[in-house]
């Protein structure tokens, strides 16, 4: 018996239907292929936007830095930012708050993003069929939990 791929199915050739069960596993396959890269594109993107959204929180940072360190400490004093392609002088206590705000939502939405990244990469690995990663679950512990944790070990 033998098949003949053309466009539309297969031409098949003698009394077994070998070559329809070949054709659903390979769609098996592919179906299975495909969920396991989509997967991975997921975790990728995820990874890729973090790195994105850590650099703005590193520039944002030099640029808190700049303003702590500028000799001036003027209250009406102003500062140029840039927004897009200008620049526009700010109050530079507005300025910080600005930076300020935009570092909380960065460690937001970083946050946000390391937590969903966990779930996705366990998806992935179940998918592949590997374990799940151990101690990839942790989480630091708390001013509280932290000062009963010495209390208990200065005893």
């Amino acid at each position: 018996m033998s098949c003949f791929p053309v466009q539309g199915g297969l031409i098949l050739q003698g009394a077994n239907s070998s070559c329809r069960n070949s054709t659903m596993d390979s769609q098996r396959v592919m179906d299975y292929l495909t969920e396991v890269e989509v997967a991975a594109e997921d975790v990728l993107a995820d990874k890729q936007q973090i790195v994105d959204l850590d650099a703005r929180r590193n520039r944002n940072r030099e640029a808190m830095n700049a303003l702590r360190n500028n000799a001036s400490d003027n209250g009406n004093y102003k500062v140029k930012v840039c927004f897009g392609n200008m620049f526009i002088k700010f109050p530079k206590e507005s300025t910080k708050s600005m930076i300020q705000k935009d570092q909380e939502q960065l460690e937001q939405e970083i946050n946000d993003l390391r937590k969903g990244l966990k779930a996705k990469v366990n998806r992935l690995n179940d998918l592949q069929g590997k374990p799940e990663l151990r101690g990839y679950n942790l989480s630091p512990l708390t001013g509280d939990e932290l000062k009963a944790m010495n209390s208990i070990l200065k005893r």
